[in-house]
């Protein structure tokens, strides 16, 4: 009996240990709250944020385990929404697209943060801009890339060799340019077209066939001069602080003061510059839930402070969030355009004329 008795009181420990084995990893959740699963579709310049522990538990503690992939915001549209929760383009002008595709009816889309575009350029190449008259340094390592001035030296296709003080730098060859995205399909690309032709259109939106015709020529040399385009910001960038790549390159703003924040090992910063191009048009990154399941994560990202505070972390500027974005950023001002002074937001043209003005840029369609 008591050999019997032994058995059943293993048997019994072993099947406790099972039990709170199996208790203990049933719950995915933070500190006992259960989650739900959503799958979305990002930008890429989001992907470092959705994987960061960090926003993994803060997203579990109230109530989400977030599944993501990404996609240029242009192109997000094309893709089979239904299989997805949400979708997290890089503005408002593709979730307007996306709102579409899905027939969405009275849709909560929210802006949780955004981020304006800016030039990340060699020390030696903002010097030469600078003295070409080309763009201003207010520091060693920031400054405002002049558009107007710009614009005209790439319509004449201006070498860098052509700027004064460039035969000082041997390096700085062929044509002047900025490397961007491509602007059929990614966000950066075409946002950097809306600024360029706002301003090859006199200072106005263009809104309609004599505007394209107008400013057609001149964003197809800005795109031609690049040869093949990169799908999003994220390759270039990292192949310029590096050390490779060309020596102007369209980003986020958010790319570089997560770069600065988070103090990662990303090479010598001492020769990089960053313009902030005087006319632009800022990302704003907006989130469109596709169901139920997603329809409160827009909002919460946007309002609770933990996300907030990650927000800023990966270098995002929370939507009236300017003074968590300054005291964030208070020892990188030399880098930083904090308050974005000097810097004019324009608006975009219509979806329809700017995606005809990204296709004329890559000389698809009708030529004018």
């Amino acid at each position: 009996m008591r050999r019997i008795f032994g058995i059943a009181l293993a048997a019994l420990l072993i099947g406790g240990v099972t039990a709170v084995i199996l208790w203990g990893h049933g719950d995915p959740g933070t500190d006992g709250t259960a989650t739900k699963t959503v799958r979305g579709v990002i930008g890429s310049e989001k992907a470092d944020f959705f994987n960061d522990a960090e926003v993994v538990k803060a997203l579990a503690a109230k109530g989400y385990t977030v599944r993501t992939e990404t996609s240029g915001s242009w192109a997000m549209d094309k893709l089979p929404l239904e299989q997805y929760d949400f979708a997290f383009p890089s503005s408002t002008e593709p979730a307007h697209e996306i709102e579409a595709k899905a027939k969405l009816q009275g849709v909560q889309s929210t802006r949780p943060f955004y981020s304006p575009l800016v030039v990340v350029a060699r020390g030696n190449a903002a010097t030469v801009l600078a003295d070409g008259k080309l763009a201003t340094m207010t520091g060693k390592h920031t400054g405002t890339l002049l558009m107007g001035p710009y614009l005209k030296a790439a319509g004449e296709d201006r070498t860098w060799q052509q700027l004064p003080g460039a035969q000082e730098y041997a390096e700085l060859t062929g044509t002047v340019f900025i490397r961007t995205t491509d602007p059929t399909t990614s966000n950066s690309g075409a946002l950097y077209l809306a600024a360029a032709s706002h301003v090859a259109n006199n200072g106005t939106v263009v809104s309609d066939d004599a505007g394209i015709s107008r400013t057609a020529p001149l964003l197809r040399k800005l795109i031609a001069v690049q040869g093949a385009l990169a799908q999003s910001t994220d390759d270039p960038f990292r192949a310029f602080i590096s050390g490779a790549g060309d020596p102007l390159i369209l980003v986020y703003e958010s790319q570089v003061a997560a770069l600065l924040l988070q103090k990662q090992d990303a090479g010598d910063l001492t020769d990089m510059a960053v313009l902030y191009p005087d006319t632009t048009v800022n990302s704003a990154h907006t989130f469109v839930p596709l169901n139920d399941k997603a329809k409160d994560l827009g909002a919460l990202l946007a309002t609770d402070p933990a996300l907030r505070e990650l927000a800023v972390k990966h270098g995002m500027r929370p939507q009236d969030g300017l003074a968590e974005f300054t005291a964030a950023t208070a020892p990188h001002t030399d880098y930083l355009n904090q308050k974005l002074t000097g810097i004019r937001q324009v608006n975009t043209p219509t979806v329809k004329i700017l995606t005809t003005l990204a296709a004329r840029a890559k000389a698809q369609g009708d030529t004018p």
